[in-house]
This record gives structure tokens, sequence and C-alpha cells, in this order.
């Protein structure tokens, strides 16, 4: 058991016998003798549905212990993405809903650690930022403008926008939640030879 505001992102809970993973966390400060409140934006692993309830800070809540096993992902249908351990080739199901945006973002053979609860595949660590390579864009225009944008679509299927200087086969960062464009990645050129 800990207190409100020791939770985190990524941490798995159980609250009212169900079990949620914790996907945002922010402390706001009360005036007075109103105290303060732990807004929280949670995932049910059972279902994938979210939930933001509001906590005291003070107040108790279950944490629970998340197994994380290395995994590699093979595909998906239409309720699940398919994972394999690579080195027992044993083969779990997670429902697609219980990964959340990051689901967009995998490919098949790409190595990702898979999260379990008492033995069950429940979601997916997935990093707040991606690198994917930009498959199908318009042609790259170079102007002074730099608040300018177009779209561009991703090789993992995702659409984009991007600034207008990013060509087609370049790799970008994206920020996973909001599908934003960070950076495009600048890849070290061999000189001379």
């Amino acid at each position: 058991m800990i207190i409100a505001s020791q939770l985190k992102p990524g941490m798995a809970l159980r609250l009212d016998g169900k079990i949620y993973k914790v996907l945002e966390v922010e402390f706001k400060a009360g005036a007075g003798q109103l105290g303060g409140v732990v807004k929280t934006k949670l995932r049910n692993v059972a279902s994938g549905h979210i939930l933001e309830p509001h906590i005291r800070p003070a107040d108790r809540v279950e944490d629970l212990e998340l197994e994380r096993r290395t995994m590699e992902f093979l595909y998906r249908d239409a309720d699940n993405c398919t994972f394999m351990n690579p080195e027992t080739f044993e083969q779990v199901e997670v429902p697609r809903a219980n990964l959340g945006p990051a689901e967009r973002f995998l490919r098949e053979g790409i190595k990702v650690p898979v999260e379990f609860f008492e033995g069950n595949a429940v979601s997916m660590d997935s990093p707040p930022v991606v690198e994917a390579r930009v498959a199908d864009t318009a042609p790259a225009v170079h102007s002074q403008q730099d608040n300018t944008w177009k779209e561009a679509k991703l090789d993992t299927g995702v659409t984009i926008q991007v600034p207008l200087f990013v060509e087609r086969g370049e790799i970008v960062r994206v920020e996973v939640e909001t599908l934003r464009y960070l950076e495009r990645v600048r890849l070290e050129r061999k000189r001379g030879a």
C-alpha cells in the first residue's frame, strides 16, 4: 500500500477489485483547509477503459508489482496483439485496447517489454517517444517558415504532421500519446572513402 501522492505513471494498482495501469498523475494543491488532490488517468487492464479519478493525497491505494519480460511482437488481429518469448517460443495475446496508443507503432519483429500480472499478460511498457521512418510525404520544401506543416505517413501506417523540410525515407521522433512530431533523426554519414 502506498499513499496517492506517491503514484507515478507506469505503476499498477488495484481499485474496487479491478487492476489499473497509471497513465498520468498530476498533483493539484488545495487552498486553505481544502487540501490538495491527485488527478489520475488510469487504464483498466482487463477492458482497456480509461478512468480519471481524483484521489486525496493521503488516501492509501494498493500498488501491484508487474513482471516485465522482453518479447517479440508477431502480429495483430481485430482484438489482440500476439507476442512471443524469443527464448521459450511461448506466445501470449494482449488485448489491443490494453496497449494504448503505442500499439499503432508496433512492427513485426520488434522487441518490447510486456507486462504480466499473476502470470497473465496485461499490457506493454511503452516508451513516451518512438522513432519511425517516413514512408510517404510530399516532396521537401525548404522555406523560411518553421510553422508550416504537411502530412506524412510513417512505415507503421500512422499519419502525422511534419515540417515541410522532412523528406520520404527520413527517420523522425514522435510523441506516442499525442502523435506530435518532435524532431528528425540525423544519421551520421560516412565521409571520404
